[in-house]
């Protein structure tokens, strides 16, 4: 099980998104709770410039893009931090 932070600017973009992007995410991201690695996220790392910097699939045109970061030393948790999304893999935003 991981901690999920989620990152301002995240939040922001995510009320611009279509309401049946935001009711994909909420089902992913229950996955991804679960398993990061979960088949169904095809959860990849990025390449440059992107370091230490994973996504996980929406649907065929979003990806969330998310990074690991050591764990809550109080719950020894590991923590994903959420900072945003591929649109089109082409258009990287936060």
């Amino acid at each position: 099980m991981f901690e999920i932070i989620i990152a301002e600017e995240f939040k922001k973009k995510f009320d611009e998104l279509p309401k049946k992007i935001k009711k994909k995410f909420l089902r992913k991201i229950k996955i991804f709770i679960g398993n990061p690695f979960n088949p169904i996220l095809s959860t990849e790392k990025l390449g440059p410039p992107f370091k230490e910097t994973w996504s996980f699939r929406i649907d065929r045109n979003y990806r969330v893009i998310f990074k690991f970061v050591e764990g809550n030393k109080i719950f020894s948790l590991p923590v994903a931090i959420i900072v945003g999304f591929i649109k089109n893999k082409k258009d990287f935003f936060t």
